[in-house]
Parts: structure tokens; sequence; C-alpha cells
């Protein structure tokens, strides 16, 4: 089930991001869980946020602004099972005027899941904007 977040889901939210993102191994880890908690306290209390539910669990989320998918997330365990695809369904029907995304240019899974899905690059750097330092790609939807 697809269900507007709220701040009592900050929690399982954040944890989502933590495992989902370390699980990117080639990125450096550069927040504690309490930093992420924080982080996703402002980005529910500003944005959009949707969470995928199951038995009172949430298992992914999007998050979204006026024209930018800001975060989509899945557990690591539940990939590849419709998940991602069903919130990111969610996010066009919210967004029929289109939006922007960022993914890592590394992260070959999520660049395969947005073309997928419609999603287009336009725009490539050397990392240098982001706080990882590690180069991206901006994708566009439609």
């Amino acid at each position: 089930m697809i269900r507007r977040a709220g701040r009592e889901d900050v929690d399982a939210i954040a944890g989502v991001f933590g495992r989902s993102f370390g699980s990117l191994t080639f990125l450096p880890q550069l927040h504690t869980p309490e930093e992420h908690r924080a982080f996703f306290a402002r980005v529910v209390s500003a944005d959009e946020v949707w969470a995928w539910e199951v038995e009172g669990a949430i298992l992914a989320f999007a998050a979204i602004d006026d024209a930018t998918l800001t975060h989509l997330y899945v557990e690591p365990e539940h990939t590849g099972r419709g998940v991602g695809s069903a919130l990111l369904a969610h996010v066009k029907s919210r967004r029929p005027q289109g939006f922007s995304l960022w993914t890592f240019q590394d992260n070959a899974g999520a660049r395969r899941f947005y073309e997928r899905h419609g999603c287009h690059p336009v725009e490539f750097t050397d990392g240098a904007g982001n706080e990882e330092k590690t180069p991206d790609v901006r994708y566009v939807w439609p």
C-alpha cells in the first residue's frame, strides 16, 4: 500500500535509507543514523513523502518537491519486486508535468531502473556538486 508518510514514519524512513544507501559500496558513508533521522524529519516536513507499507512496515519511500524526485529508496531485500516501480508510477501521477532526479553514475541498477521507466539522462557531472564527490547523472521525466 502506498500512503503519505508523516512525522511518525521518520525513524522507519531513515532506516530504509540507511540500509539502501549503505548497500552502495562505491560511496563513502558520511552520516550517522542520527543525522539521517534529523535530515528525514526535515524532508517529511517540507516535501511530499510517500511510503510503501506492508503489514505496518515501511519497505520503501519516495520524496518529491515541486519538480524533483529527491529520494526513492527500497529495502535491499525487496528490490526487484515492483515496489520501486509502483512508487515511481505514483510520483509520475503526482507530477504529470514532469520532474528531474539525480543518481550516481556508478549506480547501474538505479540507472537501468529509471531508463526502463522512461527517464532520460540529460546531464553528467564529475561529482563536485554532491557531498560524496562521486560522479552523478541528472535524469528527466518525461
